[in-house]
């Protein structure tokens, strides 16, 4: 199969007066003797290729051969110099293409009227599965476009739009247009552009929440979310027994919104994956959520609490709460006070197996008789912005989220 979509695509450059881009080639060649579902691995910032970015030409070319294509199954384009243009031969290739399950364009140059392309494209699409807009400024009018396309469109599982600089009107509209959305199942507006500090995407999202019992994934990072929306968030969350994954990474949390948020770790066994990462919640929300996972009724799985200012009460309690519940496996607590006290309890947990070092973010080591902890380069979603240089790409051991959740079933592919 290799060689014949090798040959399409060379032709169909001819036909079109387009030039060859030799890193395509490279990558069709790899697909001969393939036989079940492959993503096409087209990512500009590959670091064992020789790589030569793609353009606008490029998204047309590929368009037209696989167009017909059932082997692609994946089309991963991220980092490349793709604009709206671009966008518009892919969403050309998306009204005609019937087997194509996810695409990934993030860290292009996608704006407004390409997110126009590609929303409408994909109200009569019907096998897409995974969209991912990572990056692309497609601003708060593109992402209107999205929330239209969702009140019709019934086969979108996941949709990232972090980092798109979308604003209070869009976020609101997912909001609202997720009530009544039943398949969607991850969702991610982390980093809107939000220029009121008043939670008001808080209250919607608590609304969906109250009402949505599809959705498995909510991320919400760089949301200047405090308190006070945390608190609407978890009011919604605990009479939801569908969210599993939820995401306040790098807002405004403190103690309080811990305390919150324990409160619902005690009474709602559904939600198994909190991240917490660069928040404030100190050693009293350390101790509000080790009260909570302490007891039997608590399901979580994995936590994450860097760069919180947790200090020896807090950490320490966590680990006692990890001996107390044995559902929880994952733990990450480097860029926090790591004092003495600490490293012998963290140490104590991996020594004894009770925590798996591919589990957390520290390692112990011991300098003349003193336990110290060092950083390893595991988490939730460490490679989430980039694909690493050597070893296993999507290795669980640093995006464990993918893993606990299951969600690469559905962008199940056989990478190239």
């Amino acid at each position: 199969m290799g060689s014949c979509i090798t040959e399409l695509y060379s032709s169909v450059c001819k036909e079109l007066k387009l030039q060859n881009n030799r890193y395509i080639i490279e990558v069709l060649q790899e697909t001969k003797g393939k036989t079940g579902d492959v993503t096409l691995q087209l990512t500009g910032n590959d670091r064992l290729r020789k790589v030569k970015r793609l353009t606008n030409e490029d998204a047309l070319a590929l368009s037209k051969i696989l167009k017909d294509n059932e082997l692609v199954t994946g089309l991963a384009l991220s980092y490349n110099c793709i604009t709206d243009e671009g966008a518009r031969h892919l969403a050309g290739l998306l009204e005609e293409n019937v087997y194509l399950r996810s695409l990934d364009l993030m860290g292009n140059d996608i704006q407004t009227d390409g997110a126009e392309y590609l929303a409408k494209s994909l109200t009569t699409n019907s096998a897409l599965r995974s969209l991912r807009l990572t990056g692309n400024k497609i601003g708060n009018h593109g992402a209107m476009h999205f929330a239209r396309m969702l009140q019709v469109n019934t086969t979108l599982q996941e949709l990232d739009l972090a980092d798109s600089d979308l604003e209070t009107q869009s976020v609101i509209a997912f909001a609202i247009v997720l009530n009544n959305n039943k398949s969607l199942r991850s969702v991610n507006i982390s980093r809107p552009l939000l220029f009121s500090h008043m939670d008001e995407a808080a209250v919607h999202l608590s609304g969906m929440l109250q009402v949505n019992q599809s959705l498995r994934e909510l991320h919400l990072g760089k949301m200047d979310l405090t308190d006070s929306g945390v608190e609407r968030l978890t009011e919604a969350l605990r009479t939801n027994y569908s969210l599993k994954y939820l995401d306040l990474r790098c807002n405004h949390v403190t103690r309080d919104g811990a305390r919150c948020l324990a409160e619902v770790l005690k009474n709602n066994g559904t939600l198994e994956i909190l991240d917490l990462a660069s928040n404030r919640i100190e050693d009293d929300g350390a101790l509000y959520l080790s009260q909570a996972i302490a007891l039997p009724t608590c399901n979580l799985k994995a936590l994450s609490l860097p760069s919180n200012n947790i200090a020896t009460a807090g950490l320490v309690s966590l680990s006692r709460a990890m001996q107390a519940n044995s559902t929880l496996s994952h733990i990450y607590i480097w860029g926090n006070r790591l004092e003495e006290p600490v490293c012998q309890v963290f140490s104590d947990l991996l020594s004894s197996g009770r925590l798996s070092p591919e589990r957390t973010d520290v390692c112990a080591y011991e300098v003349e008789g003193r336990v110290c902890l060092a950083e390893v380069f595991h988490g939730l979603r460490r490679h989430y912005y980039w694909t690493p240089s050597y070893g296993q790409n999507g290795d669980p051991a640093s995006n464990a989220a993918l893993a606990l959740t299951n969600t690469a079933t559905v962008t199940t592919s056989q990478p190239l």
